[in-house]
């Protein structure tokens, strides 16, 4: 674990520090291809990072709030943004999302791999998700299954809950959600030495009911 003398914003603007970009600049394949064929409403992006997939969803005629708890990360969002013409579509908010989280409904809700090295009560922050979504909404959840295999300095406290873990911790409320996707899939990521790997990850898309 890091140094607890650490707060999370810190820990996140400081891994940010150490590069120029430090992911791919490229939207999630899941968020790609489980958002095409939604009608472009309201979404929110929390864990946006450098801004891919906000990014990518303004370009399709999403109206954009995207949250991040680094400063760093969220500066560097913008200027993407800017350079592709789509700043005017997002709303880049800072938040710590265990102490707060953005006001208002959404047509989706997207949490592409929100896990963290450092303390984050994940489960309570997917149940404030789910409770953003709008009726007849979507909630979009992409999460690892496991460590990358040249992982070996494991973190003993940070666990990878399945599909089924997902969909329990949320306490979706019968009859007001249908689940439409709880799957685990492989996937292949490079290694630090560009060699690729095989990767399990797990998707959950559920769906609030119209009122």
């Amino acid at each position: 674990m890091t140094d607890d003398s650490f707060s999370a914003e810190e820990y996140w603007d400081g891994r940010y520090a150490e590069s120029d970009r430090m992911w791919s600049g490229k939207p999630n394949p899941v968020l790609v291809r489980e958002a095409a064929g939604l009608q472009p409403g309201r979404a929110l992006d929390l864990g946006c990072g450098e801004g891919a997939d906000a990014i990518w969803l303004a370009g399709q005629g999403w109206q954009v709030t995207a949250v991040d708890i680094s400063r760093l990360a969220l500066e560097r969002a913008a200027a993407h943004a800017a350079a592709e013409g789509v700043a005017d579509r997002i709303d880049w908010q800072q938040h710590d999302l265990a102490a707060s989280f953005p006001d208002g409904a959404f047509d989706l809700v997207s949490a592409q791999f929100l896990h963290s090295p450092v303390e984050m009560p994940r489960e309570k922050i997917l149940r404030n998700a789910a409770t953003a979504v709008a009726p007849g909404g979507v909630l979009l959840i992409e999460g690892h299954g496991g460590f990358p295999a040249w992982e070996h300095n494991h973190h003993p406290d940070l666990h990878f809950p399945t599909p089924d873990e997902v969909i329990d911790d949320l306490g979706l409320q019968d009859g007001q959600w249908e689940v439409l996707l709880s799957e685990e899939h492989e996937r292949i990521q490079n290694d630090p030495d560009g060699r690729p790997t095989t990767r399990i990850d797990n998707t959950v898309k559920a769906r609030r009911l119209p009122a």
